[in-house]
């Protein structure tokens, strides 16, 4: 007589802090590798560069000393070509060296793209035609958008029409493809969610306080010399004008004050500005977007608390 049985495949955990910027997500990674001997691996944009490692709020000496921490400052500026799956890659084999190694991985950041890229995978869209991709892209965005309209009303409708972007991207898809960026979108492929137990949670602080912290940030940048920083990128002229880098929170406002443009007053007051909008996009972002399971915390201590029970109860 044959018994059939039923066996449990114990999926690897994964934690996963996001929030927006200034919201203490680096403390809270770190407290929580502490715990579980944790490996911290990096999910936002802007901290994946090298140049600026003050102005990005990258963790800093000490802090990275407390733990391993991973994909953080690891391009160049001059790398203009590093994209969301490009990332999504590079944490998938950092998520596995952690499991091999016995350690919690720990994805932390605030860029929603780096994450559902890697969580929910990518749009299988075919290489754009390059002739199709140039006549796009030298269209202005009002005119863009206006075809748009005409090729993927749905698109049209969705998008801001001053986001050029995105409008750009989604009439060189339709155009190229025959087929809108939605359907594209809609048969993700690559992502891990189904091969992990996923321990996320969202830290967003009260606004005022959020608001608070940003602006005593963005002073502490400039005390810590961000300026020299800035500096250093406009001297490089293996950097191109349109790199994703020079168009970093921080940078362009500073530029203009070293050019003579501007000054440190000004270049910080329009830092703190610019700061606060990204940080109000981005709390947006993430108390609408994320799935459900995803649990919400005011503080470090609550979220770590909280990551605490979904590791204790898997599944």
């Amino acid at each position: 007589m044959s018994v059939a049985v039923n066996t449990i495949v114990s999926r690897p955990r994964l934690a996963l802090i996001a929030g927006p910027t200034a919201s203490g997500k680096s403390a809270a990674a770190i407290l929580l590798a502490k715990r579980h001997d944790g490996v911290v691996i990096n999910a936002d944009a802007s901290q994946v560069y090298a140049d600026l490692r003050i102005l990005t709020a990258r963790p800093s000496v000490t802090e990275a000393a407390a733990a391993p921490h991973r994909l953080f400052g690891h391009v160049d500026a001059a790398d203009a070509g590093y994209s969301a799956a490009r990332w999504a890659d590079e944490a998938k084999i950092a998520i596995d060296a952690a499991h091999a190694a016995g350690r919690l991985p720990i994805l932390v950041g605030g860029t929603g793209l780096y994450l559902r890229t890697l969580l929910d995978g990518i749009a299988p869209v075919p290489p754009i035609d390059p002739a199709i991709r140039a006549a796009v892209r030298a269209l202005p965005v009002a005119d863009a958008h206006r075809m748009l309209a005409r090729e993927d009303l749905a698109a049209a409708v969705r998008l801001a029409p001053a986001d050029t972007t995105r409008v750009a991207r989604a009439l060189e898809v339709i155009r190229s493809t025959g087929r809108p960026l939605a359907a594209w979108q809609s048969e993700r492929v690559g992502g891990i969610t189904d091969a992990v137990t996923l321990a996320a949670a969202i830290l967003l602080p009260d606004r005022e306080r959020l608001v608070e912290r940003i602006d005593r940030r963005c002073e502490q940048m400039f005390a810590q010399g961000a300026e020299q920083e800035v500096a250093q990128l406009l001297a490089r002229d293996d950097v191109p004008a349109d790199a994703p880098i020079r168009r970093a929170i921080g940078v362009p406002p500073i530029a203009a004050w070293l050019q003579g443009r501007s000054t440190r007053a000004a270049a910080l007051a329009q830092v703190q500005m610019d700061t606060r909008r990204y940080a109000k996009r981005q709390y947006t972002w993430f108390r609408h977007q994320p799935p459900s399971n995803w649990v919400a915390a005011k503080d470090s201590v609550d979220l770590t608390t909280e990551i605490d029970r979904l590791l204790s109860n898997p599944g």
